[in-house]
């Protein structure tokens, strides 16, 4: 099955679909060979045989070896996307038991929108399977949530919520009022020598 692209505009599709059907046949680890050097030789002869198919470059005698050898090792393959699949399966399973609960101080924090970066808070990435062997990652936790709604308490545009959003804005994006201070401070100090 090799997957033949009109034009340019498909190329790196093409190029996906191949590398992810190599992979899915040609699945050996490191502990399947003896010595890292005969590793070593088994992945560049894979990327040899997928460069070569990307490039149309004996296509024939590369798919009959793709064959050849899916016969030769179903057994192996098998069990190598099985071992796969559990593996994805306890990393979703242990992604979805752990939980963070906010608690009232959490929200002014930020923490409870999965920003504080500890192991198992909102919105990290899990593990997902997708058809044909490409692991992408999934957002695990609660969806973003807009913000102005009626269930934002700085909805109004009187002055002190307007001061709230901007200090909460600039706290977001890294900002603190101590940081202005101490960088006008340095920038004046600084201009005084030159």
């Amino acid at each position: 099955m090799v997957v033949v692209g009109g034009g340019g505009g498909n190329a790196w599709a093409k190029e996906m679909t191949l590398r992810r059907r190599m992979s899915s046949i040609f699945n050996k680890t490191r502990e399947h060979f003896p010595s890292l050097k005969d590793y070593n030789d088994y992945l560049e002869e894979v990327e040899d045989m997928t460069f070569n198919l990307i490039e149309g470059i004996d296509v024939e005698a590369i798919e009959a070896r793709i064959a050849r050898y899916q016969q030769e090792n179903a057994e192996q393959i098998y069990l190598s996307r099985a071992k796969r699949a559990e593996d994805l399966a306890v990393a979703l399973k242990a992604s979805r038991m752990v939980t963070v609960k906010a608690g009232p101080t959490d929200t002014a924090a930020g923490t409870s929108q999965g920003i504080s970066g500890g192991a198992g808070v909102q919105g990290q990435y899990a593990p997902a399977a997708v058809p044909g062997g490409l692991n992408q990652p999934r957002p695990t936790g609660n969806a973003p949530q807009p913000i102005g709604g009626s269930s934002d308490p700085l909805h109004g545009y009187d002055e002190e919520t307007m001061r709230l959003r901007a200090e909460r804005g600039a706290r977001a994006g890294g900002w603190t009022a101590e940081l202005g201070r101490r960088r006008a401070l340095e920038e004046a100090f600084n201009s005084i020598f030159v």
